[in-house]
Formats: structure tokens, sequence, C-alpha cells
């Protein structure tokens, strides 16, 4: 780590020079498949040939002019993400924590606006929805809390995939506002919910007025294979956000609403002064298409489904191998001890992988993905587990 760079990262040992679709190269010319699509964001691969063309395109025309004037790719971008979601309004930020940070702030302005002098909102156990003061105070996890004491208030923690928990939590709270959680969580360790989880969300929320929120940073945008978890089900958010795969690596957040959500915001309450500029929402309208020609959220559901089913053929029975589990191309590996050395022992076999929650082996390979590329994934992942264990 260069001096010049405060210490909030401990990057491994290896620096890339340029990628191609599934694959990066380090400064060296090694070859890497890269599973983890940084972080779930280059679901299209590395350097895609038309997003670059539009961000060069739109560079050399402009990049910037502020929300204090209208930006035509911007409202382009809102009408297909409406149009894909079936949501209402959308307002436009640079990152998933500052997307949530809106959510955040719509469901304190929404019960302001029913007298609730001091709103509250559920968030669950093991979530991560970012590290602004606000979006850690609402994440799961000690850890990433630790130090930044006083945190906000105005959130109670239930856990996650538990209905008893909020049920109670509603028969004794009357300042609760809204809920807000992960379809399947990431960095919790690639936990997947009951499949009637959202469904019955949604209907406590309907039953008490309150805000269904759900955090689609990681599960959105084909990720789950569809173009947002919540289209599994049957049912709609009130509030989503979005961001990572939305660009493809260049940043920009959203935060989508719908019915009784829609109009809480009003000119003043909220700003960005980056977000929605004609640069990422140009460089978000690419993706959008690309996605849309290649059908890439079937490619996520059916090459995740085939990831799932020869892992398990392959480390079911393998002793230490605590769980398997998945949603497309979103998929953990839970074994009995931490793993984290893992991560490094991969780069030897020219594979990108990342380790949450300690123990959970996270894979979020690009959505491209092809079956040789998927035995590539099982193959080298497979030899690793077997060797560790």
């Amino acid at each position: 780590m260069s001096d010049s760079l405060m210490s909030t990262y401990a990057p491994l040992p290896v620096a890339f020079d340029n990628g191609k679709g599934a694959y990066l190269f380090d400064t060296e010319g090694k070859k890497y498949l890269d599973a983890i699509s940084g972080i779930a964001v280059c679901s299209l691969g590395h350097a895609n040939p038309e997003v670059a063309d539009a961000i060069a395109q739109q560079a050399r025309t402009l990049i910037h002019t502020s929300n204090l004037y209208k930006i035509p790719h911007q409202i382009e971008l809102g009408e297909k993400l409406c149009s894909l979601s079936e949501m209402n309004k959308v307002f436009f930020a640079n990152s998933g924590a500052e997307a949530n940070e809106a959510a955040i702030k719509l469901a304190r302005l929404y019960g302001k606006k029913q007298g609730i002098e001091r709103p509250n909102i559920i968030v669950a156990s093991g979530s991560f929805h970012g590290r602004t003061l606000a979006t850690l105070s609402a994440t799961g996890s000690r850890k990433v809390q630790a130090g930044f004491s006083p945190l906000v208030e105005g959130f109670i923690r239930v856990n996650y995939n538990d209905i008893d928990a909020i049920n109670k939590i509603a028969e004794n709270n009357s300042d609760i506002v809204a809920i807000l959680v992960e379809p399947v969580q990431g960095e919790g360790g690639v936990i997947v919910p009951d499949n009637n989880y959202l469904t019955k969300i949604r209907a406590i929320c309907d039953k008490n007025n309150w805000l269904m929120m759900l955090d689609e940073i990681q599960t959105g945008i084909g990720r789950t294979g569809k173009w947002f978890a919540f289209q599994h089900t049957d049912i709609k958010p009130d509030v989503m956000t979005l961001a990572k795969a939305l660009g493809n690596g260049v940043p920009i957040g959203a935060c989508l609403a719908s019915g009784k959500a829609t109009e809480i915001f009003s000119p003043g309450t909220h700003g960005s002064t980056f977000g929605g500029n004609p640069l990422a929402t140009r460089a978000a309208l690419r993706v959008i298409d690309v996605m849309i020609k290649k059908n890439l959220c079937a490619n996520a559901s059916n090459m995740g489904q085939y990831l799932l089913e020869q892992f398990k053929q392959e480390l079911s029975s393998v002793k230490g191998v605590v769980d398997i589990r998945g949603k497309g191309l979103m998929l953990g590996i839970e074994l009995d001890r931490d793993c984290s050395e893992l991560v490094v022992q991969a780069l030897d076999h020219n594979l990108l992988i990342n380790v949450t929650a300690t123990k959970t082996i996270r894979l979020l390979p690009p959505l491209i993905l092809t079956k040789e590329q998927a035995d590539e994934i099982i193959k080298s992942v497979t030899i690793l587990i077997k060797t560790f264990l």
C-alpha cells in the first residue's frame, strides 16, 4: 500500500493492468478468471466494447451540468428503470450507500408527514447497507460499526428471515415507518431467505401502513436471474435501491419509489451534485441495452443453477462444507471454519474469489459467464476447498 493512501483497505498482492470479458490481466500479464466481478459490479465483464463506446462518446460530448437543469439521459434512464420494475419515480445518486441514504431519508419524511416525531425503521441482523454514518447504523455488523458511535438512532434490528420477530415489534411499537432488508444478504454470507419471506413482509407493511424498502444494490440488475430479486415473487416494494451493476463500473446509484412513497420528496428535500449526470446515465442506459440484447437475466439464471448443482454434486459430502446456496449468479459455499486465506490461494489458480462473513466463499461471476468458464470456476474452487479442508 502506498504511503499516500489512507489505510482503509488491505489489498491483495496483485494489480491489474487490463481486462476483457470475464478475465483480468495483471501487470505481469498473468490471466485470471474473475468470479467476483468487482463485487457484483462488472456484470457485462471488463472493457465491454459497447459500454466503452458509450462512455467515450458521452465524454467527448458532455460529462456534467448539475441537476439545476434537465438531463435527457437521466430522464430516459428513469423511464427504463420504472418500466423494468413497474415502479413510479427514481432519484439518482453516485453509490449504493447514497441510494440507501435517500431511502432512509424518504422513510423518515414519510413518518413525519404522518405525525410520527421519532420514526423508526426495522432492519436485519447480518445486513449491509453502506458505510456512511446512517447506512452503517442500519447495517447489522458490529465490525462495520466499531469506533463510530454514537450511531444514528431510529433503527430496530431483527433476525433476518424471522417474520415472527417483525410481528412482535409491530404489536409493541407505534413509531415504525418502514422495513429495510436485502432480498438476499450478500455481505452477510449469501443468505437466501424462505421463499415467502418478502411476501410476508409485504403483508405486514400493508397491514401497518409501513414502507417496504428493498436494498437491491447487490441483487439488482439481473444478478439473481430476474432484473430485480423481488420479481421472483408477486409483490412490489414501495422503495428499492440500486447501484453496483447499473453502471458496469461507472459509479451510479438509484432509489426508486412506488405507490405511497412516490410523492414524498419535493424540491429541496434531497439532492446530489453529481447524481444522474450525463456520463453515468449514458453508461447505465447502454448496460441495460446490452443486457436486454444478450438476454443476460436468463443466462444468470441458467448458469447460476448449473454452478449450484455442480457444486452440490462435488462438495455436499465433503466434511467441513456446511452449506451450498445461491440465487442466480450469487452463490455462497459456507465452511465450518474461517477460510479467508482461500482468497490469496485462489490467485495461484488464476481465479478471483471472495470470502465474506469469514466462513463463506462468495461467488459473483459476470452475467456473461459461459459454461466453459463456469466449469473453470467449479474445478478450481473444488480443488481449493478439498485441499483446505
